[in-house]
């Protein structure tokens, strides 16, 4: 099932800048991780914001909600949950 998330990422002023740098390298390797399994397909930085969009292809609701929890900035992420599903008219065969 593919989802369309929205992450907004709102670090708190006087935040220890090590911890969140180190926060971020572990997100970073989690969303790298996540894409090469395939269920993290796409991401999308927005510009002007501390904000992506991204597409997730994950079983149900239950597994997507599981995999947001484990990202290292969940604590500090306000998401935004679309589920999705194929258009009739797309010419693409992996949009399921």
């Amino acid at each position: 099932m593919l989802f369309q998330v929205s992450m907004d990422v709102h670090i708190p002023h006087g935040a220890d800048i090590a911890q969140i740098d180190a926060l971020k390298a572990q997100e970073k390797a989690r969303c790298q991780e996540l894409m090469h399994k395939g269920v993290w397909r796409h991401i999308w930085r927005v510009v002007g914001a501390y904000r992506n969009l991204s597409i997730f292809d994950v079983a149900d609701a239950g597994e997507l909600h599981e995999l947001l929890m484990s990202l290292p900035l969940f604590p500090f992420m306000t998401i935004k949950v679309v589920p999705l599903c194929r258009h009739p008219s797309s010419v693409r065969q992996d949009d399921h």
